[in-house]
């Protein structure tokens, strides 16, 4: 008898759906669901299926799932799981199916025993891409039977019925993105791989097919990783091209309570560290209670080892960004109760998780060192040179550090400040040059609008320590003028301009400053960008005129239709810089709210602009000539 109640507990039934709430509000705020309605919210909903598939490999079902993109602008997602329950919902009297795909807050992920570890912990994944969508298909097989339903903009189309029986199990789902609700409905495929390939990462064993069968865009891809976040760090590594300090990759991995927490590291001869945690395959972009215990437990892990070895003074102490320095590490937790900050479940919250994480590191990184004394003394070497280039940068940076938020003697001499103190209202451009800031001082509308112009080639910071950063005269002005420092200083609150606009010129030279300017943010502010305070202003390459008539081009092709609209006797004038403008004409095209455009700089994937800047800016040539060559085809009104 107790077997049999064991066996009934463990069973994913109908009974185990249960219903939490109705669907009406997503189609009208699908933000409050999906972030965004952008590119971004497309993609989600991409997620939210295969979370779902990923969910069912967590418990041991399914081992293959197959994500593809067809002509149509639809996306299929396909596994091999066990399906949904084929029966009626007794609390509702609907198909089982129907109430996972119609109602929100249904799902068997409520304390019911369908699922021990699940990443779409608040079951709206489903209905709500049911609602975002022009139409869904479901194909069901369960229990030999397969069962189909269809839904239009979130309703029921085509009733749920069995068309059959079939050897097969799992999920098939494919369904159009409302082009009525988001503001583009093309996937991306690099955008989508990326995804699906840290999912394989954070599931070793877990087979995920990606396929395009859009006409010219036709491609195929598996990922499948046995090695786990091990396969993940040595990807990561080799996608920035970077050497590493030690030969092998650092894994280690606790049980508690249920919760499991898994940790792989390696450090590299980088300056720039790259940690990434996720809580049941979700990733925790603002981090989390995983990551604290992490950050504890190796800061003194290797400091108690340098003490030991006699590289460290018993007063003297290695800081957190002194051993993080050059690490890549992954951080996996997968827990019962997950308790997430937000529906976007961006940072962990469950305490006794960092509790595993601290134990775990501490126990199995000094046994690292112990068993491998070379590559530990390699990593603390490394750390503490980090330590001794912070120390120098202590002395550096009190050049940089502000009296007050908005008033103080060390702003820049160059700077032309406005008058308004209200960040939120105010505008820094960067300006490349000191005629084209002279134009730009004699522009602006002083009330709001700061000029600084650059003061020689900016540093690459990708190249380059903390203590190089803050001791660099062309840094030294933007970090003073900007005001809440960079590093261990750096406080978003002291934030002096609520815009901070890169205004260079549009050819190749503009363009390096431009990247040499967002590599030190991503580097060193990266929280301006993320918060939405990074701007790229907009110069037009062309002045058109015929007679009185002055118009201008910020391309190519918008030149040719301007010069076809005025007809004969129009002269096309190509700006060889920004100091060609008189003030007027820099105001109307490039500085007036009302007329200029200038595009917010924002991170879609952290990753993958670590990865980009790496290559871009970093020491190797190779890799970057491959990232061009691969590249070039994209770029557009080349400048050469």
């Amino acid at each position: 008898m107790e077997e049999t109640k064991e066996m009934q507990k463990n069973t994913y039934n109908d009974e185990q759906i249960q219903v939490l709430e109705g669907l009406e509000a997503v189609r009208k705020r699908p933000g409050m669901y999906i972030g965004t309605t952008s590119l971004r919210g497309l993609h989600h909903l991409v997620y939210e299926i295969v979370d779902n598939s990923i969910d069912e490999a967590l418990a041991g079902e399914c081992d293959c799932i197959t994500v593809t993109l067809h002509p149509d602008d639809s996306v299929s997602v396909q596994d091999d799981g066990r399906g949904i329950p084929a029966g009626i919902n007794e609390k509702l009297g609907l198909p089982t199916l129907e109430v996972v795909y119609t109602v929100l807050h249904a799902g068997g992920k409520f304390g019911g025993e369908g699922y021990k570890i699940a990443g779409g912990l608040h079951g709206v994944g489903a209905s709500v891409v049911n609602a975002l969508s022009e139409w869904v298909e479901v194909e069901n097989c369960r229990d030999g039977h397969v069962y189909t339903e269809r839904f239009e903009r979130g309703a029921v189309a085509r009733p749920f019925c069995c068309v059959g029986e079939t050897d097969r199990h799992g999920l098939y789902v494919r369904f159009k993105p409302d082009s009525t609700i988001f503001e583009e409905t093309v996937f991306d495929y690099e955008t989508l791989l990326n995804r699906m390939r840290e999912q394989a990462f954070l599931n070793a064993g877990v087979k995920i097919v990606m396929n395009d069968l859009r006409p010219g865009y036709e491609r195929s891809d598996t990922l499948h990783y046995e090695g786990g976040i091990v396969s993940f760090v040595t990807h990561l590594n080799n996608q920035r091209h970077v050497e590493s300090v030690h030969p092998d990759v650092i894994y280690m991995k606790g049980e508690r309570n249920g919760s499991i927490a898994e940790i792989a590291m390696q450090y590299n001869d980088s300056y720039n560290e790259t940690l990434v945690s996720f809580a049941n395959n979700m990733a925790t972009i603002e981090g989390g209670t995983h990551e604290t215990g992490f950050k504890t437990a190796l800061t003194k892990v290797l400091n108690d080892y340098a003490r030991k070895i006699g590289v460290l003074k018993n007063d003297d102490k290695m800081s957190g960004e002194d051993v993080r320095e050059g690490i890549c590490a992954i951080i996996s937790v997968k827990l019962t109760d997950a308790q997430f900050e937000s529906q976007t479940k961006a940072k962990l919250g469950n305490s006794e998780i960092r509790v595993l994480v601290d134990n775990i590191v501490t126990e199995k990184l000094t046994e690292y060192c112990e068993e491998n004394p070379a590559s530990a003394k390699a990593i603390i070497e490394k750390a503490l040179a980090a330590n001794r280039a912070r120390e120098a940068a202590r002395k550096a940076r009190e050049q940089t550090r502000r009296k007050s938020v908005l008033e103080g003697s060390s702003l820049p001499g160059k700077l032309a400040d406005c008058q308004e103190r209200r960040s939120e209202l105010t505008e820094l451009y960067l300006v490349e040059g000191d005629s084209a800031g002279g134009s730009a001082k004699d522009a602006r509308d002083s009330r709001y609008q700061a000029i600084l112009p650059l003061r020689g080639k900016v540093l690459n910071v990708e190249k380059s320590r903390l203590d190089k950063v803050y001791s660099n005269q062309s840094l030294i002005p933007i970090m003073q003028a900007i005001g809440c420092g960079v590093g261990d200083d750096f406080d978003v609150s002291k934030l002096r301009y609520g815009k901070i606009i890169i205004m260079a010129d549009a050819d190749v030279d503009g363009s390096h400053i431009r990247v040499l300017l967002l590599t030190f943010f991503f580097r060193h502010m990266r929280q301006l960008i993320e918060d939405g305070h990074i701007y790229l202003a907009q110069p037009p390459l062309y002045k058109i005129h015929k007679n009185k008539i002055v118009r201008y081009a910020f391309s190519d092709a918008e030149r040719d239709a301007v010069i076809e609209e005025l007809g004969g006797n129009v002269e096309a004038e190509r700006y060889k810089g920004l100091g060609e403008m008189d003030p007027e004409q820099l105001w109307e095209t490039t500085m007036d709210p009302e007329r200029r455009t200038i595009l917010k700089v924002n991170i879609t994937d952290a990753l993958a602009c670590d990865e980009i800047f790496s290559v871009l800016m970093g020491d190797k040539v190779e890799p970057r000539r491959e990232f061009i060559e691969a590249n070039a085809k994209y770029a557009q009104n080349l400048d050469i």
